[in-house]
């Protein structure tokens, strides 16, 4: 999920810095490059993945 909101944010950077806008605040496209590739990190790192870990499924105990 990180993921794709990082690809959304380094869009709006990319589109920022191409029209040359900076908006109020100081937030530039650089700005937004910054976010996306923090976001990317904590994606890495785990962070906000969807899937919930288990040491081991029910059925591998039950056989043996």
């Amino acid at each position: 999920m990180l993921a794709i909101v990082a690809a959304i944010v380094f869009g709006l950077g990319l589109l920022l810095d191409l029209l040359g806008v900076n908006i109020p605040g100081g937030v530039s496209g650089m700005t937004f490059v910054l976010l996306g590739l923090t976001l990317l990190a904590l994606h890495q790192a785990g962070i906000g993945t969807a899937s919930v870990r288990s040491s081991g499924s029910w059925r591998g105990r039950a056989r043996r």
